[in-house]
This record gives C-alpha cells, sequence and structure tokens, in this order.
C-alpha cells in the first residue's frame, strides 16, 4: 500500500469518526476553541493537510492544537510523554514508565497507550515491547508496521 493511499485511508477514518462521534468530540481532541462552521472547516483541513504531508514523507511532526488532558490525570501525562518520541524512533512501555518517573507502572502505560484519543497525530505506533517486538496497536498491527516502515524505523 503506497503512503498516500494510506493516508488517505486514515483521514477517512478521522472523519467517519468525527461522524459517530460527533463532530464536537473531535474538534475538541483537536484543541477547538470555536465550533462554528469556519472554525472547524479550517481546523480540519489544517488536520488534513498536516496527516498529507506525514505521508508524503513532508512531515515529522504535528502543530495542531490538540486536547491532551481530557482522560484521567496519568493518561493526560502519558499522552502528553507519547509526544516526546521523536519521527523515526520508538520507545517501550518499560522506558515511557521509566520517563514518567513510574517504573512500576508498565502496564498501567500501557493501557494509556491504548487509549489514546488520537493516534498518529500522538504517536503511540512509536511504542514497542522491551525486546523491540511489535505489541497491540488500536489500528492493528499492519497499520502499526507502516507506520513504523514510512518513518524509516527497522523492523
Amino acid at each position: 500500500m503506497s503512503s498516500s493511499h494510506a493516508g488517505q485511508r486514515w483521514l477517512t477514518e478521522y472523519l467517519l469518526l468525527a461522524a459517530i462521534w460527533g463532530a464536537s468530540f473531535l474538534f475538541m481532541r483537536l484543541g477547538a476553541t470555536e465550533f462554528g462552521p469556519l472554525a472547524t472547516a479550517a481546523l480540519l483541513k489544517q488536520a488534513q493537510q498536516q496527516l498529507n504531508d506525514y505521508f508524503a514523507g513532508r512531515r515529522r511532526s504535528f502543530d495542531l492544537p490538540l486536547r491532551l488532558d481530557t482522560g484521567t490525570p496519568f493518561q493526560n501525562a502519558v499522552w502528553q510523554a507519547l509526544t516526546a518520541i521523536a519521527y523515526g524512533t520508538t520507545c517501550s512501555y518499560a522506558a515511557l514508565a521509566q520517563r514518567l518517573q513510574r517504573p512500576s507502572a508498565v502496564r498501567a502505560v500501557a493501557a494509556a497507550v491504548g487509549r489514546n484519543p488520537l493516534s498518529i497525530l500522538v504517536p503511540c505506533h512509536r511504542v514497542i515491547g522491551s525486546r523491540g517486538q511489535l505489541t497491540g496497536y488500536a489500528g492493528g498491527l499492519t497499520r502499526k508496521r507502516a507506520l513504523l516502515h514510512l518513518e524509516g524505523v527497522p523492523l
């Protein structure tokens, strides 16, 4: 599957989520402060462009106004820590727990990663097992592998 085809499919899934969960849910997650038609269209266009650029290999990070404060305080901290994992790199669940100064909370970190509300934008696909193996991903391991491949991560 080409990266542009994968990008279009992910974008379609984001828009489908907006339709299913309600546009206000998705836009709040994207940090929207206004919900009028113009604000909504502008934010969607910005998200679409940044996702298209990512899948075309022209973007390594996102600068959308994300709201990462909609979970528990622990989940919020994990989601924020995910944003610090650089493009083209990976991090284990154990290392992520260490970064959060909660080394014994590996399973809780994994659970919070699994509840990440903004896949790709908050790069949970970059989290792998301690031995370098691919582990669960809400979008499926095939997509996780494709995203890591797109970023040049050797598997």
